[in-house]
């Protein structure tokens, strides 16, 4: 049966929408209710007109149309008439409103098992599902980046399932597994923006065909923050701590010293980056594939946020996830004495140079340090938003307190 859920009487039209709704209420699981959701289609992906109702997961039904959409797509190894809908396997890994994430898998021996993510009501709001399938398609059909995408269907998409274990946050501080991550974020950064960016011979370049991730998002998020701000639940205490009109002066100050520091050639240079390389988005493969390199059996996963930024904000936004264990009592608290030391950092950027089409004598050594603050100052803005769209376990306006709280005290290093 379903659990208590989040009652949205209309679709959410917008953010403003989407944090009522959600201020409103509060549970542990997420309605998805039908028609809440256009369909999402890719040039090159197979599109199935079917629409899955994630609340109904555990019914004969939802198999049975679910099956129906499999094959549809003609998924590998789903295509077997000896497949019945009794044999399904459905096994809910995560539920919001942004999405409802499952492993779907088979009582034979035959079927291989897929990813099947059913988006939510606010998919659109502060993810762009348009740009993140083209991103995942790009990537995967192009680079062997990610999850390959199957095909999608009126509210969602099938993907590739890897076996294997997510990194915990004690992972990030093993060398090895470091190392790999550095080599990993190289290859990402190898990606040629211009592909994944769609653009046209006239349009190529920044301030043209695309902007960097960092500028456009905190641009974007700062009304929405405004408004989560002002919401009667929040106290006068937390909007003053917040200081949203400080937050913005400190921004422009920011990005006017770094214009004047920025290398773009290297540490700075523009790449396509993931933005959001936490413990939980790196998954270790539990076999060892033949012939594949060792740094490829850890898989990177979740590109909602990805998007062209200098490449040392990535960097530094991985490292800053060093301080955060999301699994602990406090998830929403960061340490930040468990930031990467020299060596442990040192460690990282010879790896990401080994991978990297940056020679090393030009290495972004010194210039990952310069975009340190910026990570806080994105996160800040988008916590704030994110505290009244996402499931209420997570604080996520504690979160931002602690993101921005990092961002005054490294400002008083780098700006004094």
């Amino acid at each position: 049966m379903s659990s208590p859920v989040i009652s949205i009487q209309r679709p959410p039209q917008n953010v403003t929408d989407i944090l009522l709704a959600a201020s409103a209420h509060s549970s542990s699981s997420i309605l998805f209710a039908e028609g809440d959701v256009e369909p999402v289609i890719e040039s090159g992906l197979r599109h199935a007109e079917f629409r899955l109702d994630a609340r109904h997961y555990k019914h004969a039904s939802f198999a049975e149309r679910l099956l129906q959409c499999l094959r549809s797509l003609k998924v590998p190894t789903w295509l077997s008439p000896e497949i019945t809908p009794q044999d399904i396997r459905i096994y809910k890994v995560s539920g919001s409103l942004t999405n409802a994430v499952f492993f779907v898998s088979s009582s034979l021996q035959e079927p291989r098992t897929v990813l099947l993510r059913i988006y939510g009501p606010s998919s659109g709001s502060l993810i762009s599902r348009p740009r993140e399938l083209h991103t995942l398609h790009i990537l995967s059909s192009q680079y062997h980046i990610g999850p390959r995408v199957f095909g999608t269907f009126e509210n969602g998409r099938v993907e590739e399932y890897f076996d294997s274990t997510t990194l915990t946050a004690s992972d990030l501080r093993d060398p090895k597994i470091s190392r790999w991550i550095g080599a990993r974020m190289a290859e990402l950064h190898s990606v040629d923006i211009e592909a994944v960016e769609d653009t046209s011979p006239d349009n190529r370049g920044e301030g043209k065909g695309w902007e960097i991730g960092v500028k456009k998002n905190v641009k974007s998020w700062i009304h929405p923050a405004r408004e989560v701000l002002a919401l009667p639940t929040v106290s006068e205490n937390l909007r003053a701590e917040f200081d949203l009109d400080g937050f913005k002066r400190d921004w422009d100050v920011y990005m006017q010293w770094l214009a004047s520091v920025d290398d773009v050639q290297r540490g700075s240079r523009r790449v396509y980056a993931h933005n959001d390389t936490q413990y939980g988005n790196l998954l270790l493969l539990n076999s060892r594939i033949e012939n594949l390199p060792e740094h490829r059996q850890l898989i990177v996963v979740d590109f909602e946020y990805a998007s062209p930024n200098p490449a040392s904000f990535d960097i530094a936004n991985h490292f800053h996830e060093w301080t955060a264990n999301y699994h602990s009592d406090t998830p929403h608290i960061l340490d930040h004495t468990r930031y990467p030391t020299k060596d442990e950092r040192s460690n990282f950027y010879l790896a990401y140079l080994e991978h990297s089409t940056v020679s090393p004598d030009s290495g972004p050594l010194t210039k990952f340090e310069l975009l340190g603050m910026m990570p806080d100052l994105e996160k800040q803005a988008r916590e704030d938003v994110e505290n009244n769209v996402e499931e209420p376990e997570f604080d996520y306006i504690a979160y931002a307190q602690c993101r921005m709280a990092g961002f005054r005290r490294e400002r008083l290093s780098y700006l004094a």
